[in-house]
C-alpha cells in the first residue's frame, strides 16, 4: 500500500504511520480491494457498501453535546468540520479494515480503516485536530501511534485544540472537573500521593482525597497495568496525563480500565504521603455542567 502524505503532518508522525501500516494485519475485509464507503454518519462513524457500520476505533471526533436537539437548528462548527473531513477523506472511497474489529453494543464494528491508497483515517482526523484519542479495553490497538498524531495537532493548536471546551484540564482544579462530570476529558497534573488497598490503587492530585481529583485503578485494571510494565507507585511526584470519563466519587474521579489511559510526562516536586481507608459513598450533583459552545456526545 502507498502512504499518502497528509497536510501539516510532521515527519515523526509520518514515520509512525509507516511503521503502523507495515505491521497491520488484515481482518474482516470482503476482498483485498476493500469495500467502498457509502455514507458518513458523523465525524467517526461511517457505513460500508455491504451495509455494515464502522465506528473508527481509538478516537473520538468532535460532536455536539448530549443535550443537543437536532431540530433546533443550532450549528456545532467543530462537529460539522469533523463530519465534513471524514466525508472528504472516505465517502465513495474503498477502505480496508485492519486490526481487531469487535462489535460494540450498537452493532457497529470498531476498526481501523486504511484507504485504498494507504491513508489511515484515524491518523488523518487526529493530525487535523478534529478528534481526540479515546481507546477502550476492546479497542486499544495502535495507541502509541494515535497519541503521536493527537500530540502533533495539540502542540500546533489545530482544530478542537483551539477550543476551551477540549482543552486539557488541570488536575489541581477539582471545581472545574466537577463541572465536567459525565464527560470525557484529558486531565493533567502532578500526582501528590499514591495509595494501595486490597489490590486497588488511587492516584491523588490534591491534599484531601475526599474532595480532590483522583484516578482509580481497580483490581482487573491493575492486572492489565502491571502486564504493561507500569508501576503506579512510581507515578508519585510525577506529572501525568490521564483520559477518561469524569465521575464523582468524593471528588472528581477517572476510572482506569486499561493502561493506555495514562501517560507519564515528567518528574515534578516530591509528593506527600497519606493513607486511604477506602472510598466513601458516591456524591453526584445535579447542576447543569455544560455551558460551552461546543461539546462531545456520549460515544457509547
Amino acid at each position: 500500500m502507498r502512504l499518502v502524505t497528509l497536510p501539516l503532518v510532521r515527519l515523526p508522525a509520518l514515520l509512525l504511520v509507516c511503521l503502523l501500516l507495515a505491521g497491520l494485519s488484515l481482518t474482516g475485509a470482503a476482498s483485498a480491494d476493500g469495500l467502498r464507503v457509502s455514507a458518513v454518519l458523523d465525524g467517526d462513524t461511517l457505513e460500508l457498501e455491504d451495509g455494515r457500520r464502522v465506528r473508527l476505533a481509538g478516537i473520538e471526533a468532535a460532536k455536539p453535546p448530549r443535550y443537543a436537539n437536532p431540530a433546533d437548528g443550532r450549528v456545532w462548527p467543530l462537529a460539522e468540520a469533523a463530519t465534513a473531513a471524514l466525508a472528504d477523506l472516505a465517502l465513495g472511497r474503498r477502505v480496508v479494515l485492519h486490526g481487531p474489529a469487535p462489535v460494540d453494543r450498537h452493532g457497529r464494528l470498531l476498526a481501523h480503516l486504511v484507504r485504498e491508497d494507504g491513508l489511515w483515517l484515524q491518523s488523518a482526523l487526529l493530525v487535523r485536530g478534529l478528534a481526540r484519542v479515546h481507546t477502550r479495553p476492546d479497542a486499544r490497538a495502535y495507541a502509541a501511534e494515535l497519541l503521536a498524531g493527537e500530540e502533533a495537532a495539540r502542540n500546533a493548536g489545530r482544530g478542537l485544540w483551539r477550543s476551551r471546551v477540549y482543552a486539557v484540564r488541570d488536575a489541581a482544579d477539582p471545581d472545574e472537573l466537577f463541572r465536567d462530570r459525565d464527560s470525557y476529558q484529558l486531565v493533567e497534573g502532578v500526582v501528590l500521593a499514591v495509595s494501595k488497598s486490597g489490590g486497588e490503587t488511587w492516584l491523588d492530585f490534591g491534599a484531601d482525597w475526599h474532595s480532590d481529583v483522583t484516578v482509580h485503578i481497580g483490581r482487573a485494571a491493575m492486572r492489565e497495568v502491571t502486564r504493561a510494565g507500569i508501576d503506579p507507585l512510581s507515578y508519585e511526584g510525577r506529572r501525568v496525563r490521564v483520559r477518561g470519563w469524569i465521575t464523582l466519587r468524593n471528588g472528581p474521579m477517572i476510572e482506569i480500565t486499561h493502561p493506555e489511559q495514562i501517560e507519564r510526562l515528567e518528574r515534578e516536586a516530591a509528593s506527600s504521603t497519606r493513607q486511604r481507608s477506602g472510598p466513601a459513598d458516591d456524591d453526584f450533583g445535579d447542576d447543569d455542567w455544560w455551558n460551552e459552545d461546543e461539546g462531545e456526545d456520549d460515544l457509547e
